[in-house]
């Protein structure tokens, strides 16, 4: 039986972290602020994890707002028991065990999610390792494999291979049949990205990949990239990129802004692209969490790709927990527990 508060005003509560001013790691509090309320086609989640995404401390940075009419708080997954929902929710129950992607609002004990962005636990999941899941496995899918089309026996390159979406994205790449390259900047996380399936880990500290990518591929390049750095990285991937490659950015980590040589587009066909996940429709998240509960779920439950989790925290000590992944110390997830 969950506890319900209840404040003076006789509003139910529950306890968030916020934000008190845009800045580093500290500015995070844990305070007691007020329930959810969710809207028709929605549900209440009681939050038993969340987990950290590089945007969270971009937003706690204040540069990266929540979405109009999204929650407040960070946390962008997490997985939980449903409490309540809405009166055009038909397909979940109270009770339901479920992890979701979320617009905002998972570093809480309770969060809103429309139902259409809630996943099921996939077997041999436990619920709370469950939270490290959804914004790794939908970004991945929605970007490497529905949009860059990588298909089997074709060549991915993931920067931040040790990363939550590094971690994932080699394990479901290589189970779609991809070989998979990957950067780090240690030996210790390349030896963890080796043993989760990757073919060839560069150390980008000490190895130009692109001359890597030319000397493993025969000069010809890789099919797609998933890249987050941005600016300092973007002709070096084009430069990596096979004929008919592409290009998909999921940040910039980096730098913002660079220079486009037009022609080396040309010469190669190359497709260049970006996308976050955070601000798309409802709509549009429902048809990926759609497609990774068909394909990708499969792989989950039959132990082919599995969660990578570093450290669990208290949601009180969600400030250590940035410092942490802003350290890039870690090596996949960081779960919070509220």
């Amino acid at each position: 039986m969950f506890a319900i508060t209840i404040n003076d005003k006789g509003i139910q509560t529950m306890k968030a972290i916020v934000i008190s001013e845009p800045g580093e790691a500290d500015v995070l509090e844990l305070q007691e602020v007020d329930d959810p309320i969710i809207k028709d086609d929605e549900v209440l989640i009681k939050v038993v994890a969340t987990a950290l995404n590089q945007a969270d401390t971009v937003q706690r940075k204040g540069s990266y707002p929540p979405p109009k009419g999204a929650s407040p708080y960070l946390g962008l997954e997490c997985s939980g028991i449903i409490e309540a929902v809405g009166v055009n929710v038909s397909c979940w129950n109270i009770g339901d065990q479920v992890c979701a992607i979320l617009a905002g609002g998972g570093y809480a004990e309770k969060v809103a999610a429309p139902a259409g962005q809630l996943l099921p636990i996939p077997p041999g999941v436990s619920l709370k390792d469950a939270a490290s899941l959804p914004e790794v496995a939908c970004t991945v899918w929605s970007t490497v494999f529905m949009t860059s089309r990588l298909s089997r026996g074709e060549t991915l390159l993931v920067h931040g291979g040790s990363s939550g979406i590094g971690t994932f994205a080699i394990q479901i790449a290589k189970y779609q049949g991809a070989r998979v390259f990957i950067t780090a900047g240690s030996d210790e996380k390349l030896a963890i990205c080796k043993e989760l399936g990757a073919d060839v880990c560069i150390n980008y500290k000490t190895e130009d990949f692109v001359a890597r990518v030319k000397e493993e591929t025969d000069g010809k390049g890789v099919d797609v990239i998933l890249d987050s750095i941005g600016a300092p990285y973007f002709q070096r991937n084009l430069e990596s990129l096979n004929f008919d490659g592409r290009l998909f950015s999921i940040g910039s980590t980096g730098g913002d802004v660079t220079q486009l040589d037009f022609r080396s587009l040309f010469a190669k066909r190359l497709t260049v692209q970006a996308a976050g996940l955070r601000n798309r429709s409802p709509e549009n998240k429902a048809v990926i969490v759609s497609e990774v509960e068909k394909i990708v779920w499969p792989a989950i439950a039959a132990g082919k790709v599995k969660p990578v989790i570093f450290k669990y925290l208290p949601l009180s000590r969600a400030a250590e927990a940035h410092k942490l992944m802003e350290s890039s110390n870690h090596i996949g997830k960081i779960l919070l527990i509220p």
